[in-house]
């Protein structure tokens, strides 16, 4: 029998430095779609697949992600005293014992700052959310609830997958696919940042996982990899034949908010579907491409 994912891992230590400077001094995760930061949704996704504990690898600078999830005393009191609508905060604030925020304190890859999280994740197979990948699913059918309900069926580690154009794929972990059914895919090897040419495949890593615990034992002594950085691509490589491992095509859009373009699509996605906003941003952009 599979233990359940209970805990997900959220690293939010990087510096957003394609967005300065806005970043300069409000994280790149906190940066809105719309009305909501990009690690609300993420925790939203996360809520949805039935996860419980959210764990934070910050850095510094980032103290605002941490008072986001607390409670907003001096705003929230003024606006009881208002009458105001407090609605908008809802998912805003965190089960007391369930957010964890650690630091990363060097810059040292994705992989090291998910081994940061290695006492808390003890020795539970656990999700892995990067927030600037933004995944929309249908209500009810986010991203890691596609991904957990699979991880149900068929255990061990999981990746979401996504096919680009493979031009495209120099930029991303790229997986090397074998037998297929349905959305999943047997992942028999993965490769980060191919050169161009040499992908074995068009389905990349867009930063959702589902990973057995033993990964952190791997992350201790990884070695620097792609970019000098700790890459959690090669220590998820040396579980593939050793565990379970599968890739699971995601049944949604996929915004890349860690780029201006695919942040202000992301803006633009969602402002058109919103009851409040769609028939004026439609008109907008209608007249705005017309000039």
């Amino acid at each position: 029998m599979t233990k359940p994912i209970r805990k997900a891992v959220f690293p939010v230590a990087g510096l957003g430095t394609r967005f300065l400077p806005a970043t300069k001094a409000v994280p790149k995760e906190l940066l809105p779609v719309v009305d909501r930061p990009l690690i609300q949704y993420a925790v939203d996704e996360a809520r949805e697949a039935g996860i419980e504990q959210m764990i934070f690898v910050t850095g510094r600078g980032k103290g605002a992600i941490e008072d986001y999830f607390d409670i907003a005393f001096e705003c929230e009191t003024l606006q009881r005293e208002r009458g105001k609508d407090l609605s908008a905060l809802d998912g805003t604030r965190l089960d007391p014992g369930n957010a964890v925020f650690l630091r990363q304190q060097e810059p040292l890859g994705l992989g090291h700052a998910i081994w940061v999280a290695r006492d808390i994740i003890g020795d539970e197979p656990f999700a892995i959310l990067l927030p600037d990948e933004f995944m929309k699913g249908a209500p009810g059918q986010g991203c890691m609830k596609q991904m957990v309900d699979a991880y149900d069926k068929v255990g061990g580690n999981l990746v979401c997958a996504l096919e680009i154009p493979m031009e495209q794929t120099p930029s991303y972990g790229v997986i090397d696919p074998g037998a297929r059914d349905g959305a999943l895919t047997e992942v028999k090897g993965l490769v980060e940042k191919p050169r161009l040419g040499t992908a074995p495949s068009n389905l990349i890593l867009p930063g959702r996982y589902i990973l057995q615990p033993e990964v952190m034992k791997i992350l201790e002594t990884q070695e620097k990899g792609a970019g000098g950085e700790i890459q959690l691509t090669d220590a998820m490589a040396s579980l593939i034949g050793r565990q379970p491992f599968h890739g699971v095509t995601f049944d949604g859009r996929r915004f890349d908010c860690g780029s201006k373009a695919g942040y202000i699509e992301a803006n633009l996605a969602l402002a058109l579907e919103r009851p409040d906003l769609g028939d004026h941003i439609r008109a907008f952009a209608t007249d705005e491409l017309a000039r």
